[in-house]
């Protein structure tokens, strides 16, 4: 089920995707409210597990893990169990990033980050060719980074728009009661 976004929910979580070590009253200064109704709303964004955490976002190169990859892996059996299996078994390895579940020519797609070609090589050999039921695997690696987003795009004007329907629909509600 869809959370239903207020304008000041969008603003909140806009400002937190940007950096979540503002505090509670610095939000609400840059938003013209007070503490209290944005305190009440970044806890209900918190309990309805819209933010589902917040994290600090780490300089690759500077925990020497700068060596992305993304790997596209097919296996032989899709059954459910299997499809399951790997997914369990490549999430618990470090050096996997991100996990998902496929359509098209791969089932999966892992992003890796790892010291160097060294490091990827040990990773492939001992640790994910150790699965089972992988038939080929192909890695891409970054030379360049063009955008890295960890913000999600939210609209305001789609939830003005929702508010504006909201009201037309209770107009229309009204106008056809005769009220």
């Amino acid at each position: 089920m869809s959370y239903e976004f207020q304008p000041d929910d969008i603003q909140i979580l806009r400002l937190l995707q940007q950096d979540a070590r503002l505090t509670t009253k610095e939000i609400a200064d840059k938003l013209g409210k007070s503490v209290t109704p944005v305190y009440e709303r970044i806890k209900r964004l918190e309990r309805e597990e819209v933010i589902s955490k917040y994290v600090a976002i780490l300089n690759k190169t500077k925990i020497d893990k700068s060596l992305i990859g993304f790997m596209q892996v097919h296996l032989k059996e899709h059954s459910r169990g299997m499809l399951i299996a790997f997914k369990e078994q490549a999430c618990k390895f470090r050096e996997v990033m991100e996990c998902y579940h496929m359509s098209g020519a791969a089932d999966y797609l892992l992003k890796i980050a790892l010291r160097d070609m060294n490091e990827y090589n040990i990773f492939l050999l001992n640790k994910l060719s150790t699965l089972p039921n992988i038939q080929t695997v192909q890695t891409f690696f970054v030379i360049s980074e063009g955008k890295v987003e960890t913000a999600y795009p939210l609209s305001l004007a789609a939830v003005e728009n929702k508010g504006r329907q909201k009201g037309e629909n209770r107009q229309q509600d009204l106008d056809r009661s005769g009220i």
